[in-house]
């Protein structure tokens, strides 16, 4: 490649050699020198392209580069900034890359890159698509999201030579995908310069709005904020720790108008609280040397003005799921004006800036020492906790046999709540987490869901009852002739879906019913290779007065329109098939704990085996299953769905049970009661302690997984050994509390 003198105007050798600078500040003087080799590569490539601004196009990835600089990563990730459009809009190669460099940085740079290759109908499709590539090569290396996130930002700085649609597609994108990625990645230096671009070029006039308000404020309380900056500083200076830096920090605007854009009483969705209701405008940051420092301060802090507990949050003990960690409390009294502090190491507050970058940063120390120290830390500790989330999602990837499963949990996290995929004209849709093709075609319109016969995923044929993922691309073919089938309801998530589908069956034509039930019942039949055809014309005709059925036909009919479940005639043939006593009287359906979805324990009253119990028929739901003391059982207005059912001898797995216990109030009888609970075997999936009138004694409620009745009353019998224990009663969901005997 050409030297320095080949390559253009003196601004562009300026910004490179401000580039330099910086990384000469932390940076070996050999990984300066391939950096540039790499800026030299890079500028001859883009030698004859330039910017909608006009600028040459190296200008870009030296700003690019020069973030990440700042942020002080190594020299592979900046060396990949200069070259990360090097393959997208050039002719240069992946493989050239490799060859230059190293095969790290060509990967880097192809992670960042779009594809530009492959046919897309829409901008959208290839957006998304181009996004699904960059989070797959995140699987490889985490450092290609932080380029992109650089890439971003500037970007996002020199925006204003675009279109508006283009620039609010971009602003938008921004909000909802990267800026909750730098938020997730602990990023919160990148993530606020995001949101903040994105808000004053998607909003621009609640963005002038929102500033000046926040000016004129400044103005206004200068001279408050500054006493109580003053008076805080003197407060540490008299504790002996004139080291301790406090800073006054601002909330930004964009963190103004989401906290606007809250609801302000759930039950009034419309009302949203106004600029004046924005509380916590500004907050005092405390920056100390260690972390027993720390709550030195936070001790400082509360001798200084009155707390109020309801906001204080200790996420150096909890830390956030990014690793962030603060002490984080609100202080009254002060002209009453609540006073928002957080309190960190410098450790601590450089990891909230930088998050995950900041682990580039320890790679770099030449000093073993300083080196083991930061491993040590806190901070170190905090930077894991982050990088866990990293490590846990690859590990899927490499258990996983498509690396898609890798996208799905990054969204999983942005987006808890939901997934969403791309139809293939690149509209997004958004559905629960565990919706399937058959919700997808559902949620696209009736008629597509109606009709649908196949799925492509990705451009790969699939089943319809395969779960999707964030960020796929999902294709529904449809056939006129093809109509809703029974087994649909076994794994439609959606209200609309499933609405669909029982309508669709209970108005289905009789013959069709037929023809459907006939075959869900032959395919659960050869499921427990039962051979339907040897079976006599007398056990089908007993199978029918068992289930109290004119024919056939009406059996057939039921099992389509979902009024029966295949199962259940089964196991009714079943017990006949194996001649077991029959009469008219249906034979119970044993419950064996593992049937899956099929069988389901109702919440209201908790049976376990042991208890009589009864079945009720729900419709797409399989069997619910009631204890004979339910209180819901006399509200049963539909006797016709009630089956009798029974455990089996051998029933296996764990079942919840609610216990509750009345014990004396006393110092640690909530940590006595959970080791008694541990010590037999009893697994707490939940506790409730409330106190109740009488003086000197409370209650408490668990929720605990046991194997049947007899281990519930050996643990029972154990927790009444302990002497702050009065009184032991299971649930008070049922109509009359149980108390067990100790017999059983």
């Amino acid at each position: 490649m050409s030297d320095d003198s080949m390559i253009g105007p003196p601004r562009r050798r300026i910004l490179s050699s401000d580039l330099c600078n910086v990384l000469e500040s932390y940076l070996e003087p050999t990984q300066v020198g391939a950096v540039y080799r790499a800026y030299l590569f890079s500028a001859e490539a883009h030698e004859h392209q330039k910017r909608l601004s006009g600028e040459f196009y190296i200008f870009h990835p030296i700003a690019v580069a020069h973030i990440l600089a700042e942020m002080r990563m190594d020299s592979q990730t900046v060396m990949a900034a200069l070259l990360h459009d090097v393959i997208e809009d050039t002719p240069i190669s992946k493989e050239q890359l490799g060859e230059q460099f190293s095969e790290e940085v060509a990967e880097l740079v192809d992670g960042v890159s779009k594809l530009t290759r492959m046919p897309m109908e829409s901008r959208e499709q290839a957006q998304a698509a181009s996004f699904r590539k960059m989070l797959m090569a995140m699987n490889r290396d985490i450092r290609v999201i932080i380029i992109k996130l650089a890439d971003r930002l500037h970007n996002l700085q020199t925006i204003g030579v675009m279109k508006p649609e283009s620039q609010r597609r971009i602003a938008r994108e921004t909000l909802e995908i990267y800026a909750p990625l730098a938020r997730r990645l602990g990023m919160n230096g990148i993530r606020v310069r995001l949101e903040e671009l994105s808000f004053a070029t998607l909003y621009p006039h609640r963005y002038r709005v929102l500033t000046k308000h926040l000016r004129l404020l400044r103005e206004q309380r200068q001279d408050l904020l500054q006493d109580l900056h003053n008076t805080i500083q003197k407060r540490f200076q008299e504790r002996q720790m004139p080291q301790a830096e406090v800073v006054l920090r601002e909330r930004t605007c964009y963190g103004v108008y989401s906290k606007m854009l809250e609801k302000k009483n759930p039950k009034s969705p419309n009302r949203r609280h106004s600029f004046q209701e924005v509380t916590s405008l500004y907050a005092f940051r405390v920056i100390v040397d260690t972390l027993d420092e720390c709550y030195k301060s936070l001790g400082i802090i509360h001798g200084l003005y009155v707390p109020s507990f309801k906001y204080f949050r200790d996420y150096i003990a909890v830390p956030k799921k990014n690793g962030y960690q603060s002490l984080h409390t609100q202080l009254m009294g002060y002209h009453d004006y609540p006073i928002e502090v957080q309190i960190r190491t410098r450790a601590m507050d450089e990891f909230a800036e930088k998050g995950i970058a900041a682990h580039w940063l320890y790679k770099l120390e030449e000093n073993p020492e300083v080196a083991l120290q930061h491993e040590n830390s806190t901070n170190y500790a905090a930077r894991q906790r982050a990088s866990a989330w990293l490590r846990d999602l690859i590990e899927v990837q490499k258990n996983a046999s498509d690396s898609l499963e890798f996208l799905e949990d990054v969204k999983r996290d942005l987006f808890p709540d939901e997934v969403y995929v791309f139809t293939p004209k690149g509209k997004i849709l958004h559905l629960p987490n565990g919706a399937t093709a058959i919700d997808f075609a559902y949620a696209v319109h009736s008629d597509v869901g109606n009709h649908s016969i196949a799925v492509k995923i990705d451009r790969h044929y699939t089943a319809l009852s395969v779960p999707l993922v964030s960020g796929q691309t999902v294709e529904i073919t449809t056939a006129e002739w093809s109509h809703p089938s029974a087994n649909w309801l076994d794994f439609a998530v959606t209200p609309r879906a499933r609405n669909h589908i029982r309508h669709y069956l209970k108005n289905m034509k009789q013959e069709q019913a037929l023809e459907l039930g006939k075959r869900i019942l032959e395919k659960e039949l050869s499921l427990h290779q039962i051979a339907f055809e040897k079976v006599s014309p007398e056990q089908k005709q007993l199978m029918l007065q068992t289930l109290q059925l004119e024919n056939m036909d009406k059996l057939y009919s039921d099992i389509g329109l979902g009024y029966r479940m295949a199962l259940i005639v089964v196991r009714q043939l079943e017990a006949i098939l194996n001649n077991a006593p029959t009469n008219t009287e249906p034979t119970p359906l044993l419950i064996r704990g593992t049937e899956g979805s099929l069988v389901n324990y109702a919440n209201c009253c908790n049976p376990i085996p042991g208890d009589k119990i009864l079945g009720f028929m729900t419709d797409g739901n399989g069997i619910e299953i009631h204890t004979l003391h339910c209180k819901h059982y006399a509200k049963i207005n539909s006797p016709e769905k009630i089956i009798p059912v029974a455990w089996e001898s051998q029933t296996k797995g764990s079942f919840v049970i609610e216990i509750r216990i009345d014990v004396r109030d006393g110092m640690g009888v909530l940590a006595r009661v959970a080791s008694a609970l541990s010590e037999m075997q009893a697994e707490i999936s939940a506790v409730h302690g409330y106190s109740t009138e009488k003086r000197g004694a409370g209650s408490l409620r668990f929720q605990i997984l046991v194997r049947d009745r007899l281990h519930l009353a050996n643990i029972m019998r154990h927790l009444r050994h302990l002497p702050e224990v009065m009184r032991i009663q299971r649930g008070n969901h049922i109509q009359q509390p149980e108390i067990l005997t100790l017999e059983e």
